[in-house]
């Protein structure tokens, strides 16, 4: 049985009122702001029985209204980057906001992360809603956006649904940093991944998919089988890993599947990934720097979380290769990511 409260946790001016709910199972506790729908604390235990925090985060609602990094967030309209902040619909061309590098990222200046949302209860969980105006941060459309989080014992679900008066791109995905030592742990160096993804996406040196869909086989990028991420990382060009895996798909490419698994054998904690979605950013947080003061005065540096984004393939709405497009689901509003957290081993 899942508990449900929640509280007012602070007031940001001009915006208005931010709520924190809490969601409370016999072996799991999660807090959820308002403010960009972000998950602020995952609770779990370890085989040492303690509860651990093992979500970066801020102590207060100033961290998070000046947050550059998503910590915790729901990020869109379009979640990873879109090249030059360019794309075309229906013959017209819409220029969005750069903000990475020469690109757009996570929906903008002013982002779904940003936004105050609605929140109600439902059973074992909160729905959240948003609606963004049409042009906002440059995208056509009004688009209201809803997710839900509930909690059913050791597993936590996000699942995402958007409507839009008009055609318009959409890519929703969560942006937890977890450390499964706990959150104010110095790195994820003695994690171990696996992946289930027969290939990934190369990138270019602003992060741009190259448009190459390319086999793990004999690669860094090979986490088919579990992998400690310390090793790994020294195999990997660049500062680590930011590279969508392109994950295998059974005959219903919108099925629920198991996607990724991580687990920390010093604690037993293990985190459990599953998806709708067709690939997953696997991110070891590599431009955290220790400028970052988080939860408990610990400073974030390089390394020292990971991050699983589940979405559609990043900068998809330029890519044109056919292997790049997705059937939707006709007839109802879509539910563009489903995705569940599962921690087997806190008991």
């Amino acid at each position: 049985m899942t508990q449900v409260s929640h509280q007012q946790w602070g007031e940001v001016p001009g915006q208005g009122t931010v709520d924190l709910w809490v969601l409370q199972s016999s072996q799991v506790r999660v807090e959820i702001l308002t403010l960009g729908a972000i998950i602020r604390s995952v609770y779990s235990r370890g085989k040492d029985d303690l509860m651990e925090d093992v979500v970066l985060g801020y102590d207060d609602l100033e961290g998070y209204v000046t947050d550059k990094r998503y910590l915790g967030a729901v990020v869109g309209r379009v979640a990873n980057r879109i090249a030059k902040g360019r794309f075309v619909v229906e013959e017209k061309e819409y220029q969005l906001d750069i903000n990475n590098g020469p690109n757009a990222l996570h929906g903008g200046l002013r982002g779904f992360n940003k936004a105050i949302w609605l929140a109600t209860a439902v059973e074992g969980g909160v729905q959240l809603t948003h609606t963004s105006p049409d042009g906002d941060q440059g995208y056509p459309g009004e688009v209201r956006v809803s997710v839900s989080y509930t909690l059913q014992g050791e597993t936590l679900t996000a699942e995402y649904h958007a409507r839009s008066t008009r055609t318009t791109p959409i890519n929703l995905t969560n942006h937890s940093y977890f450390n499964l030592a706990g959150q104010g742990a110095a790195d994820i160096y003695d994690h171990e991944v696996s992946i289930d993804a027969q290939s990934y996406l190369p990138v270019d040196n602003t992060s741009i998919p190259t448009g190459e869909v390319r086999a793990v086989e004999s690669t860094p990028f090979d986490l088919r089988k579990q992998v400690l991420i310390g090793s790994q990382l020294k195999d990997v060009p660049g500062p680590g890993f930011d590279h969508n895996f392109c994950l295998s798909l059974p005959g219903d490419p919108w099925a629920v599947r198991s996607a990724t698994r991580v687990c920390h054998p010093a604690s037993g904690r293990v985190l459990e990934v599953s998806t709708s979605q067709p690939g997953v950013q696997f991110y070891t947080a590599n431009f955290l720097d220790g400028s970052i003061k988080g939860k408990g005065n610990f400073r974030y540096g390089k390394h020292s979380a990971f991050c699983l984004e589940t979405q559609n393939w990043p900068d998809a709405i330029n890519q044109l290769s056919d292997r790049w497009r997705v059937p939707l689901p006709q007839g109802k509003p879509v539910s563009v990511n489903a995705a569940a957290c599962q921690s087997p081993a806190l008991m």
